[in-house]
């Protein structure tokens, strides 16, 4: 027993080796992808030396309870172990090398964000994308083929004596037990883009699943009812509001009158239309003036400067999912995004439902299909007039290029067209309440007339200037941004039409980003979130540009706030926004604490001032809402504090908690309408 239980160890050490030599390796093909189709890491020689420590660390997560199974079954048949181990080394790699091309196409490890998605959702995320590539199909089969040959010539030329062998699984030991493997991540990069590359790819999905399907103590104890107390009728640190529903509605409190938009518009005769623009993807990033990778919007820039223009404005979801709930209703996102409730959510009133009651007709506009992450559920409760998607799109529009047969939908210059052709363009009608989500702007990035778009990318970097090397790098990202500045040129088209029309001068339009667009790197964790907000409308007496930090949250708010104001509209005197209100501030400041939903299963951002919470990261944010890692521990605590007193709130959203009494929903209810 003793013989077998020597070999059985030098077997499996022999084997564990050459996983972490193949860990290695693919770690090698993974910056040198990244390399080649976006950038390499911009501190080479540290950023290797902490990749590799990364994939040494999750080596040993695993290495003992590996070996306990191996030796195990060795008393029985070490043949057989041999078989089962190199099988499982076999998965492991196939599974890292599918995550390493995973986060090569999105720029975003994937995590238990997978979780949070239906069967149907994959299936079209991964049929519109841009799918394998011939040479990553090709390097895919043949690392696999190196690690079958490594795993059957490489074992037995690595002699270890039995001391050295044990002592590896002694190691993980000790290490799994003591917590030391902690203490051994990568030192956070300048690089967002590097923070994300550093990761073993496979720790990270594994530890984000295990977190999702077995959350820690803390977290538990934060969603207790034990906390019920903390629901009482007094203000709640994090927020500006005196909460006044219980644990019943959590969020319940009565609604400020402030009014920051009136003093900017000419009172007009009658109410006007509002149209909100969501655009796919547009992030501050790459938008408008000062966008620190340069400004590949020009016709935005040029309306922004005619506009009331937020440029440190905020999403508050890292996917489209969050963008209706937030931006429509101004709600609490629940355990995985308010959406994901589905028939389940809560009744609860909107931009839509007041305006309803108000008598403005009500319409959304989607090139795609409305039925993804549930956005036709939450429109039919909201009992939108008109839903038009993918499905109601007559014949003579155009659709967006397929890939593997899939395509997300109509492009966006049809989706406007198709817009404009369905608006009665008439003085004596009701007033509108209209939205446009576009989506050419999205994975995998296919416009038609991609050569025109390519080409005008080209000459937009001559415009700003670039020199050839910073030229070769945003190459790698031809497609987005030739997407980018395909979205610009339709919305050009789109105003112009719309100055055509009887109703122009008495509209207002909302244009913002659902979110950053991920898949061009990102320098910083609030990154994502960085969208324009643009407000613009012939009604408006001036322009004018803001530096305060705003985010989706604070429109509705806002916008009743003026329409009762400027218009006598009636509004709840009670509400469950989450915004207080947009900022006008021309300095730079943030008044406003607020979550951020990055995607369905992580809800690990909160700002507060002039401080963004990340997972366990705290990070000062800079006048263009740059960020700088900082350590402060009373100011920590602080935000972890209001943090986890959302996250008690938001827990029973969609269980035992509603959003808003009957006596509210009664008169303001979409029901009623």
């Amino acid at each position: 027993m003793i013989d077998r239980f020597k070999s059985a160890t030098l077997v499996f050490i022999q084997l564990a080796l050459v996983l972490l030599a193949a860990l290695f390796l693919i770690r090698i093909f993974e910056i040198l992808l990244n390399g080649f189709t976006h950038e390499f890491p911009q501190k080479g020689a540290s950023f290797v030396f902490w990749a590799l420590l990364g994939d040494v660390v999750f080596w040993f997560k695993g290495l003992f309870l590996e070996y306990i199974f191996f030796v195990l079954l060795a008393q029985s048949s070490l043949k057989l172990s041999k078989v089962l181990f190199k099988i499982f080394i076999i998965l492991m790699i196939i599974i890292q090398i599918g995550l390493v091309q995973y986060f090569n196409t999105s720029l975003v490890p994937l995590g238990a964000d997978l979780y949070g998605y239906s069967i149907a959702d994959i299936k079209q995320t991964v049929g519109a994308s841009s799918g394998l590539g011939i040479q990553l199909v090709v390097s895919f089969i043949l690392l696999v083929a190196l690690v079958l040959v490594a795993l059957k010539f490489l074992p037995g030329k690595i002699q270890l004596p039995f001391w050295a062998a044990v002592i590896f699984p002694g190691l993980s030991l000790f290490f799994l037990v003591t917590g030391v493997l902690q203490l051994m991540r990568g030192r956070p990069f300048q690089s967002d883009f590097d923070n994300n590359l550093v990761l073993n790819k496979t720790d990270y999905f594994f530890v984000s699943s295990y977190l999702h399907f077995y959350p820690p103590d803390e977290e538990s104890d934060i969603y207790a009812d034990a906390y019920i107390g903390d629901y009482g009728d007094t203000k709640t640190v994090g927020t500006s509001f005196k909460y006044t529903g219980g644990s019943e509605f959590p969020f319940l409190h009565e609604v400020s009158d402030q009014d920051v938009l009136s003093s900017f518009f000419n009172l007009s005769p009658s109410r006007p239309n509002i149209v909100i623009i969501l655009v796919e993807g547009l992030g501050r990033a790459f938008t408008n003036e000062g966008a620190y990778l340069g400004n590949f919007t020009p016709f935005l820039d040029s309306l922004s400067g005619k506009s009331l223009y937020w440029k440190n404005f905020l999403s508050e979801g890292g996917r489209t999912f969050a963008v209706l709930p937030s931006l429509m209703a101004s709600l609490p996102f629940s355990k995985n995004g308010f959406l994901e409730l589905g028939d389940k959510m809560p009744p609860h009133a909107s931009l839509y439902s007041v305006l309803k009651f108000n008598g403005y007709t009500t319409s959304f506009y989607y090139g795609g299909d409305a039925g993804f992450d549930n956005m036709s559920l939450f429109l039919k409760k909201n009992h939108v007039d008109e839903l038009r998607d993918i499905q109601s799109f007559p014949g003579g529009y155009v659709k967006l290029p397929a890939v593997n047969g899939f395509t997300w939908g109509y492009n966006d210059k049809e989706l406007f067209r198709y817009y404009l052709a369905t608006r009665a363009d008439s003085e004596s009608k009701s007033p509108e309440l209209n939205v446009i989500l576009t989506v050419a702007s999205h994975n995998p990035f296919l416009v038609n007339d991609q050569p025109e778009y390519v080409s005008k990318f080209e000459q937009r970097m001559d415009e700003l200037g670039f020199e050839n090397p910073k030229k070769d790098t945003y190459r790698n990202y031809k497609l987005q941004y030739s997407s980018i500045m395909y979205t610009d040129d339709a919305l050009r088209s789109f105003f112009q039409e719309c100055k055509k029309r009887k109703d122009f001068a008495n509209t207002i339009f909302v244009i913002t980003g659902d979110h950053r667009m991920p898949e061009i790197p990102m320098s910083s964790k609030i990154d994502r979130y960085h969208v324009p907000l643009i407000i613009y409308s012939p009604l408006l007496k001036r322009n004018a540009q803001f530096a305060s930090v705003s985010t989706h949250f604070d429109i509705v708010p806002s916008l009743l706030s003026f329409l009762k104001a400027s218009y006598k509209l009636k509004v709840p005197d009670q509400a469950s926004w989450m915004g207080e209100g947009l900022d006008t501030a021309r300095n730079f400041r943030n008044v406003h604490q607020y979550p951020l939903i990055q995607t369905k299963t992580d809800i690990i951002d909160f700002i507060m001032g002039e401080y963004h919470l990340n997972g366990s990261s705290l990070y000062k944010m800079g006048p263009d809402l740059q960020e700088e890692s900082v350590a402060d521990q009373p100011i920590y605590k602080r935000l972890k504090n209001a943090f986890d007193h959302f996250k008690r709130r938001n827990a029973g959203i969609g269980n035992r908690a509603g959003i808003l009494p009957d006596s509210v929903l009664n008169k303001y209810g979409p029901t009623k309408h």
